[in-house]
Order: C-alpha cells, then sequence, then structure tokens
C-alpha cells in the first residue's frame, strides 16, 4: 500500500476491496459472447457467434443527472445504477438494437467499498434486465473533486442490430397508431425542477408520505423502467415503424424524433394512467401542464409506433411480457405533438 497515496486521500486497498466486492455482481450478468472476465485492461465481446448477417452497431452513453443527489440525502445507493443502464440501453432500444454489454464509470469523493457494491449491484441488476452483460468499468477515487459522500455515475452500453431491421422512422405513416408504455413514475429526468419544487420552494421532508401512498424519496427514487425485454419480443413479430424513449424533453422533444420530417402526433389525454408523482408535483409548483409534458415522461416511458393492423398483436405480445400498453395517440399530417 502506498502510504504518500493514502495521504493524498486516495486508499489502494479500498480500491481492491471494492473489486472484490463487485466481481459476484458482474458475473451474474454474463450472456453469450462474453469473453474475458473482469480484470483485463479493456472489456471484450465476441459478435461473431450471434448469428448477425450484416450486423450495425448502435452505441449509446448516459448519466443519471441530479436524481443522485437524492440517493445521498437517503443514503440508498442500491438502485441509482439500475437507472443509468436504463437510461442507456432504452436509447439503442429506439433504434431497434438488442443491448449487448455495458460499461460504467463511478467517480467517488471517497471509495467506501460497500457503497460501490451497492452501485455496482443496481448496474448488475439493470443489466440482467437488460439481457447485456457488464464487461468492464472505472472506478475512480477524486478527493478534490467529490465530497467524501459523493459520487458521479456514467454509463455506456453497444448494441446491434440487422441492417435490414433497423428502426429510424422513416416507415413511419400519417394513421399509424401511437402505443405508450408505463413508465415507473420521473425516471432520471427533470430532477433540476423536482429538487427545486420540493427543497428549495417547500422545504418538503423525503420521508413523509404527504398525498402520496409511500413516502416521497422513496416514490422520486423509483428507479427508470428497463423495456428491452418486452420490446425486443414486439421487434421478432411486428414490424414496428418508430420507436421513442421519452426522456429529458418529454414529449415535445423526444415523440418527433422517431418520426419521418412532416409528421406529428396526436396524443389523447387520459388514455393512459399517470402515477400519482407527477399531478402531486404540479399541484406543488402550479406548473403550467405544457410545461409537465415538456419536462416530464408523464407515465409513458417509451412509444412504440406501429400499422393500425398491427396494434392488436402489438398489445398482445407486450401484456404477455408484464407491460399495460395503453393506444395513446395517432400519428398526423403536419409536424409537431398536440395533446388534447
Amino acid at each position: 500500500m502506498s502510504k504518500q497515496y493514502e495521504a493524498a486521500g486516495v486508499s489502494l486497498e479500498a480500491g481492491y476491496e471494492s473489486v472484490r466486492r463487485i466481481k459476484k455482481h458482474v458475473a451474474r450478468t454474463s450472456v453469450p459472447g462474453v469473453m474475458g472476465g473482469i480484470g483485463s485492461f479493456g472489456g471484450m465481446f465476441d459478435l461473431s457467434g450471434l448469428g448477425y448477417k450484416e450486423p450495425v452497431l448502435v452505441s449509446g452513453t448516459d448519466g443519471v443527472g441530479t436524481k443522485l443527489k437524492l440517493a445521498f440525502m437517503m443514503d440508498k445507493h442500491d438502485t441509482i445504477g439500475q437507472d443509468v443502464v436504463a437510461m442507456c440501453v432504452n436509447d439503442v432500444l429506439a433504434q431497434g438494437a438488442k443491448p449487448l454489454f455495458f460499461l460504467d464509470y463511478v467517480a467517488v469523493g471517497k471509495n467506501h467499498p460497500e457503497k460501490i457494491e451497492q452501485i455496482v449491484k443496481g448496474v448488475a441488476d439493470g443489466c440482467v434486465l437488460a439481457d447485456c452483460a457488464l464487461i468492464g468499468g472505472e472506478t475512480a477515487e477524486m478527493p478534490d473533486m467529490y465530497d467524501v459522500d459523493e459520487y458521479d455515475i456514467a454509463g455506456f452500453t453497444v448494441g446491434a442490430v440487422e441492417k435490414s431491421r433497423m428502426i429510424d422512422g422513416t416507415k413511419t405513416e400519417s394513421g399509424d397508431v401511437v402505443i405508450g408504455l408505463q413508465s415507473s413514475g420521473v425516471h432520471s429526468n427533470g430532477f433540476s425542477l423536482v429538487r427545486k419544487l420540493i427543497f428549495k420552494d417547500h422545504d418538503l421532508d423525503l420521508k413523509e408520505k404527504y398525498t402520496l401512498s409511500r413516502p416521497l424519496g422513496d416514490a422520486l427514487l423509483e428507479p427508470t423502467r428497463i423495456y428491452v425485454r418486452p420490446v425486443s419480443k414486439v421487434l421478432e413479430e411486428v414490424d414496428v415503424h418508430g420507436v421513442a424513449h421519452i426522456t429529458g424533453g418529454g414529449f415535445y422533444e423526444n415523440m418527433p424524433r422517431c418520426l419521418k420530417p412532416g409528421l406529428g402526433i396526436k396524443i389523447n389525454k387520459g388514455s393512459w394512467e399517470i402515477p400519482e408523482i407527477f399531478p402531486f408535483l404540479q399541484k406543488l409548483g402550479n406548473v403550467d401542464e405544457k410545461d409537465m409534458y415538456n419536462v416530464f415522461n408523464m407515465g409513458v416511458g417509451m412509444i412504440l409506433v406501429v400499422a393500425e393492423k398491427d396494434v392488436e398483436r402489438t398489445m398482445e405480445i407486450l401484456a404477455a411480457n408484464g407491460e399495460k400498453p395503453s393506444v395513446i395517440g395517432t400519428v398526423t399530417d403536419g409536424e409537431g405533438i398536440v395533446i388534447e
């Protein structure tokens, strides 16, 4: 052990202990194609045995944003990893790609091995839900960059899709039907506004329920849903025209991204269940309804755009795979999102 490095605020032994703790979590994410194990300089994945003829690799990277601040306040770190996985794998899924592998980066003020284990456990949980492998990562101890109890996390994923099966919105047509998949709540976007409303404006207690069915902090830390399994099942049978992951920018920014130019979407308000956290936040801050749909997912974490003839089968597949899908709108001539 380097005593001088330790005096500078970095514990090599804590780093070794963290690696020992996370190995079992990494191991349970293994999928066909994984080569080698944790500890190599680079993570390896063999694409040749997966049967692709013209594979297109689709990559995505993201973080969790200021949702981390709530994890610090509640001293709860075992779900934030699922959030970072979800933000990445749901994005590549929107192009029709199946996530293959994932890497994470955790930067800490002080390496607490038990906390690192909780964080990586959450990452592994997310990878298992996404059927992708955690093949590597990095934990950086930076005492001059972060407070001793704080950290940041980011992730990176690579998925693959047959070139002929890519989803890029070019098949979308006026009259197509928009199917919404339920979110679990706020997911991982809009937390700067959330924190302003509950702390700066009202100084609320995360342990209190208020008008909610559970403590406010638990509702806000509910991890982002991962849609890989149910949507992959749909893609096996249905010619899906468009997919959008509803993240930062809400309905107005994300939904148009899955359409070809010149088209828009008419959303039928009331056609899906809105989680209780959204009307709570809206009332708390007297937030304009359009702003709510422009910031949050409002209960719709992902949309699929399909031809009218494929709606029934799509809904059946989603329901059989644990989803509660809703027909929430239609594709229209004329750009923009209209909520009626």
